[in-house]
């Protein structure tokens, strides 16, 4: 079961990579924050809407030391014939994990049982292996991006300015609270 402020699940699997197939784990990324973002499969209608926009907005997130593993069933080679026929996938610059056994959907609590697929799951792991956000919905809702970096930001402001919380909406430069009995019932 994956708990908010503990370590998130470890794992190792094959990715589709540079045009290339490799082995990477989740420790390999000690040190940089991870956004692990599960779909359900390769070749469909929504999941490509949203790994596109994730791979316009990839260059953003290595800016903030941030690393996008996106997840599905599908296997390596499904991975690389879907880049290679897909225009939006092509622009893909960010390792797509292969996980066709389950179990690292299973681990993150994603994992459709009798579908063999993933729900929408996005996680965000901060560069000491700690799970910060996650968010798992129906198939049929898209993501945004805009507010994933936005959430990526406010955990990383939170953990560089520790005792200051974000409020609704924040992003970087807004203000932000310190939790303190003053502010009980004036806000």
């Amino acid at each position: 079961m994956i708990t908010i402020n503990k370590l998130a699940p470890e794992f190792k699997a094959k990715v589709f990579h540079d045009g290339k197939i490799r082995e990477i784990q989740l420790s390999d990324y000690k040190g940089k924050w991870v956004v692990l973002f599960f779909y359900p499969a390769d070749f469909t209608f929504v999941c490509p809407t949203e790994l596109g926009d994730l791979a316009d907005n990839y260059e953003k997130l290595k800016q903030i030391n941030t690393e996008v593993l996106s997840v599905s069933t599908d296997t390596e080679f499904v991975h690389k014939a879907w880049h290679d026929n897909s225009p939006t996938i092509k622009k893909i610059k960010f390792p797509m994990i292969a996980d066709p056994t389950g179990n690292i959907c299973r681990d993150y609590g994603t994992y459709i049982e009798g579908e063999g697929l993933s729900l929408r799951g996005t996680f965000i792991i901060d560069p000491d292996g700690i799970l910060k956000v996650f968010e798992v919905h129906d198939n049929s809702i898209g993501r945004s991006t805009y507010e994933l970096i936005r959430k990526v930001e406010a955990a990383q402001f939170v953990r560089e300015h520790g005792g200051e919380v974000c409020p609704v909406n924040w992003k970087t430069g807004d203000k932000t609270l310190k939790p303190d009995l003053d502010l009980v019932g004036k806000i």
